[in-house]
């Protein structure tokens, strides 16, 4: 069975992101479509897979997490606009059957993913 999954590292205070707004869309016909929001949790993870079964399906994805509002609630000083607001992650899911693991590590001015296990 197929799950998409993800989580969040504050690499600049070396923790997990807590109390950050995840929000999962699906690409169709060029047109957003909100699929689910969560909060991350004292580890930076969702408390459940943001899909999974048969509502993955096979199709470009977005994530988006407000990193902004994370480490202003943290005192980070940050410019006015922040460099980072919110942080989109567009990807594809080829095989809805296997884990799609897709966690973000950010810091007030930088960011990165991959595709972890």
């Amino acid at each position: 069975m197929g799950r998409l999954t993800t989580h969040v590292l504050d690499t600049a205070h070396g923790k997990p992101g807590q109390g950050i707004q995840v929000s999962l869309y699906r690409i169709e016909d060029q047109k957003r479509q909100l699929l689910c929001e969560r909060v991350t949790n004292a580890d930076g993870r969702c408390d459940q897979a943001l899909l999974e079964g048969e509502a993955l399906i096979a199709g470009v994805y977005e994530l988006d997490f407000d990193v902004g509002s994370y480490f202003k609630k943290l005192g980070a000083v940050l410019s006015e606009p922040a460099f980072l607001g919110v942080v989109t992650l567009r990807f594809g899911v080829s095989d809805a059957t296997q884990h799609y693991h897709v966690p973000l590590v950010t810091t007030p001015w930088s960011y990165s993913t991959y595709r972890g296990s």
